[in-house]
């Protein structure tokens, strides 16, 4: 027979349950924390443009993607979502920014090299401008992407995504590397994939073929196709690089903050959680921040 006062499911939850146990004098307190899973995705950076008439600019790095579970109690845990980085006219993209929850931060992309700027790191690095100087690509941090692909002479390289590195191609841009998937939504959606770089030219009008995105969210870059493609929005997909003669880099996507948690462990434990949109999926309650705001558990 319990001696509690009232019992609590044996859950991971947070309300202050109190009991009487005499081995302990009587009276006590004891904190229940909730499970939540993450997905904590980085804003994109913003590809580079090599104006020097050699080459193209390096595709922008993916953001960074993290995923994992927060166990939390009651409180107000910030829920910021990281821009994607602008491009640059005449240089290297700007990094993306980050992208938190609670003690989670995943970093932003690093911005594409471009006409006198190298590749940067970040989440995942930027791909490197393909002027007369063989360079590597930017560094990826561990755990939450790749590096990017180098670049010169004549061959710019490919942002790094989520699950691959970018690559560096010889007159065509660069391809941006894969991202990753997640089913935290309900539905598998890939995230975080590099932006493309940009093409080398033939003659002032005519362009050797597009640097491909990397699958979730990376833009393409500049060439024979078209112009740059920004990164998409809310993927933290790096943006393409751009082409002499044709365009300049592009923007990156802005990140994304999702997280979701046991609906009957909630209800038992009688909280109240808000932020975000809010959906259901199965056993879980699901909540997207596609902007920036607080995850509130009362």
């Amino acid at each position: 027979m319990s001696n509690r006062l009232y019992d609590k499911p044996a859950l991971v939850s947070t309300k202050i349950g109190t009991w009487l146990n005499p081995a302990f004098g009587g009276l006590g307190t004891t904190t229940f924390t909730l499970a939540i899973e993450y997905l904590v995705v980085a804003g994109g950076a913003g590809g580079g443009y090599q104006s020097n008439q050699s080459g193209g600019g390096g595709g922008g790095g993916a953001g960074g993607m993290r995923t994992g579970t927060l166990t939390l109690g009651t409180g107000t845990y910030t829920a910021t979502v990281g821009g994607g980085g602008a491009a640059n006219v005449e240089s290297g993209g700007s990094n993306g920014a980050n992208s938190v929850l609670s003690t989670i931060t995943s970093t932003g992309g690093g911005g594409g090299g471009g006409y006198g700027v190298g590749a940067a790191a970040g989440g995942s690095g930027g791909g490197n401008q393909g002027y007369n100087t063989v360079l590597s690509g930017g560094a990826g941090t561990v755990g939450q992407g790749n590096d990017g692909g180098g670049g010169g002479p004549g061959s710019s390289g490919g942002g790094g995504g989520a699950g691959a590195a970018g690559t560096k191609n010889t007159d065509n841009g660069g391809t941006g590397g894969n991202g990753s998937a997640s089913s935290i939504s309900g539905s598998s959606v890939t995230y975080a994939g590099g932006g493309g770089g940009g093409a080398n030219y033939i003659t002032v009008s005519s362009w050797y073929a597009n640097g491909a995105g990397g699958s979730g969210g990376g833009g393409r870059g500049g060439g024979s196709s078209g112009v740059s493609v920004a990164g998409t929005a809310n993927t933290g997909g790096g943006g393409g690089g751009g082409t002499v003669f044709q365009c300049a880099g592009i923007a990156g996507g802005s990140g994304i903050v999702i997280c979701r948690y046991i609906t009957a462990d909630k209800t038992a434990l009688g909280f109240n959680i808000t932020g975000g949109t809010t959906t259901t999926s199965g056993a879980y309650t699901v909540h997207t921040f596609t902007s920036s705001s607080s995850l509130v558990i009362s």
